[in-house]
């Protein structure tokens, strides 16, 4: 009697906790490698954190000893090898459209996404996170690039979007030298936002996550929008981003109701 094949656990957990939606991959076994069914998982996520009003913050974490090692390079077929140069550009723009397009929509959703590395993080994982709003990292974290190993560049936000992070100086030592970066050193470049202990480090993130879903939402999704718009453009229309974003706020009814908050509350702490 031939004995039934164990069903795989799903390789993307999906809960909410209050409202904040938390995506955890669960491949530990695979060290959490991206596989073509991670992806998908995580872009339905991501939609439904889109169009869901009452989710506020979403929360991308994982299980095992890494956050994520990659993209799974063993899952799905290969193709057959190209024969130019061209036809590499040309597979990367096509073969890759749909992670392409799932990283300029995290990059352009109005709320705050949050990644959580409590463990390392290389390759295909860094180049998600590089697309979340906020990366918060355990002490024991660090950060690679393995595709200079491979005689090749991280194509896939690894160039493009590190280097708008942390600026050509720290992208030159994390792939042309193709160094290891501790969390630290991390923090050091701007490439996480906080480090914490490992023993409190899901503790903090949660906090830091309820910190985000408590501030005004419109307020924190026009921020995202105008800080991305103003770091392409020149100062003076830098100066037009603001006031655009800021004259649509002021508008907000929430506005105003905010606004007398807060003198209530300087004028709290001015009374002896």
């Amino acid at each position: 009697m031939t004995q039934a094949p164990v069903a795989e656990e799903p390789h993307l957990l999906t809960h909410v906790d209050d409202a904040i939606l938390i995506a955890t991959l669960n491949r530990p076994a695979k060290l959490n490698a991206l596989s073509g069914e991670a992806l998908r998982l995580f872009n339905e996520a991501l939609l439904r954190f889109r169009d869901d009003p009452d989710l506020k913050v979403m929360l991308v974490r994982a299980t095992g000893r890494y956050f994520c090692a990659g993209v799974d390079l063993k899952s799905g077929t290969r193709p057959a090898p190209p024969k130019t140069a061209s036809q590499v550009r040309e597979r990367h723009r096509t073969g890759l459209n749909g992670m392409h397009r799932m990283y300029d929509e995290m990059e352009a959703i109005e709320k705050p996404i949050v990644v959580a590395h409590h463990a390392p993080c290389v390759g295909g994982g860094l180049e998600l996170s590089l697309s979340c709003d906020f990366r918060l990292a355990a002490k024991s974290a660090h950060y690679s690039f393995p595709e200079g190993k491979q005689g090749v560049i991280p194509a896939s936000n690894g160039v493009s979007r590190l280097t708008r992070i942390v600026g050509t100086h720290w992208a030159r030592y994390f792939i042309m030298a193709n160094k290891l970066v501790d969390a630290d050193r991390a923090y050091v470049m701007g490439l996480v936002h906080e480090v914490f202990p490992d023993e409190s480090f899901e503790e903090e993130v949660m906090a830091f996550c309820r910190h985000l879903a408590a501030q005004n939402g419109e307020q924190m999704g026009t921020a995202k929008l105008a800080i991305e718009l103003a770091r392409d453009v020149n100062l003076a229309q830098a100066r037009n981003v603001e006031r655009l974003a800021n004259s649509a706020l002021i508008m907000n009814p929430d506005h105003e109701t905010l606004f007398r908050r807060h003198l209530e509350t300087v004028g709290s702490k001015d009374k002896p």
